[in-house]
């Protein structure tokens, strides 16, 4: 990629925008803003948004996949965790559905939304997207697994009335959700690396970008702690853009759950167009490590840290899933499990994902 194989001077708006969004996010933090400058924190956010997905594309293309998809995926979840956990600390009893309404929403939107539309590009592209189905089965299969454990079963578990787990439940939800993020880490890394390495295609030839010259150790680096800044300054400013967000859903008559939503779609910007440029450039298989990968970190780093946070937090957590979002994600695997086992999917199979998006969207808005 040509914007990766040089230094970025230090007026580059790669660089100076996310310096401008982390400053826009300390100056309003706690902060109530007129209309003027919500305005202009939401321009940062949205800059912040494009420059996270350059350096994120700069860290990929130095790593190679599929540590680059991983490098967005996890950055992009530990900051969402520690702003689960903050707003948790300071909202009392009214958050007690945060972390299941956000863990569940960013499932919803990558499963189906980043993957839907990976499918779709990548389908307009060449006809039929091309992707590996063991790599792409076995993140499925991950999520799916986590997904349960976390959401699903704290439903109908009994030790604690509500949709709540017991204390000896969450740790071993916690545990197991580590542990088996850590294995699936290990296996998409180590062990079975070439089962999440896109698959070649006639249309390689001539696409510059993938064979360009890989940025230097230095220029890696800088760019990785600038995503870093960015990705931060997304979730920052995501949060102080929040209280207009929910005036406006309230003046709308709209459900609270609907605001969540409106944050996780904004904190999953860089992931999507991350996605969406790797499927344009004949590269699923990174557009569904993006997609399943955000989903299974999602999950496996929330749970543990809500886990542990729960110690010194009062109020319930509710995790378990109602009827409805029970019913969307169990048709989310069906029809991912149809979608990745042929190892090819054609304009369907991606609108069909998209349409599941747009039902859980609407059943937000209109429960």
């Amino acid at each position: 990629m040509s914007t990766a194989t040089r230094r970025s001077p230090v007026t580059d708006w790669t660089v100076v925008v996310p310096l401008l969004a982390l400053v826009a996010l300390i100056l309003s933090w706690g902060r109530d803003l007129p209309g003027v400058a919500v305005t202009a924190v939401a321009l940062c956010l949205a800059g912040a948004v494009l420059a996270a997905v350059h350096h994120a594309e700069v860290v990929a293309h130095r790593v190679g996949e599929p540590f680059g998809s991983l490098v967005l995926a996890v950055a992009v979840t530990v900051i969402e965790v520690a702003l689960i956990v903050t707003l948790m600390a300071d909202g009392g009893d009214k958050t007690a559905t945060l972390a299941r309404d956000t863990v569940f929403a960013a499932v919803m939107i990558t499963c189906n939304g980043i993957v839907g539309l990976s499918l779709l590009v990548g389908a307009l592209r060449n006809r039929v997207a091309v992707f590996n189905a063991e790599g792409s089965g076995a993140a499925l299969a991950t999520v799916a697994t986590l997904a349960t454990l976390s959401l699903v079963l704290p439903t109908f578990t009994t030790s604690k009335p509500g949709p709540e787990f017991s204390t000896a439940q969450l740790t071993f939800a916690g545990v197991a959700s580590i542990c088996l993020y850590g294995l699936f880490v290990a296996v998409q890394t180590v062990r079975h690396r070439d089962y999440f390495l896109p698959v070649a295609t006639e249309s390689d030839h001539g696409d510059g970008q993938d064979h360009a010259e890989p940025p230097t150790a230095r220029a890696a680096l800088v760019s990785l702690g600038l995503l870093v800044v960015a990705l931060v300054a997304v979730v920052g400013d995501a949060k102080a853009v929040s209280p207009t967000i929910e005036s406006a859903v309230a003046a709308a008559g709209l459900p609270q759950a609907v605001v969540g939503v409106i944050i996780a779609l904004l904190v999953l910007l860089p992931e999507t167009l991350a996605a969406v440029r790797a499927a344009r450039r004949d590269r699923v298989q990174t557009s569904i490590n993006l997609g399943y990968g955000s989903a299974i970190a999602s999950i496996g780093l929330t749970i543990p840290a809500i886990g542990l946070a729960s110690i010194w937090l009062s109020g319930p957590l509710v995790l378990g899933l109602g009827p409805t979002h029970m019913v969307l994600l169990a048709l989310t695997v069906v029809v991912g499990a149809l979608t990745v086992v042929p190892g090819r999917a054609t304009l369907l199979q991606g609108g069909v994902h998209l349409v599941i998006l747009a039902a859980y969207l609407f059943l937000a808005v209109s429960p």
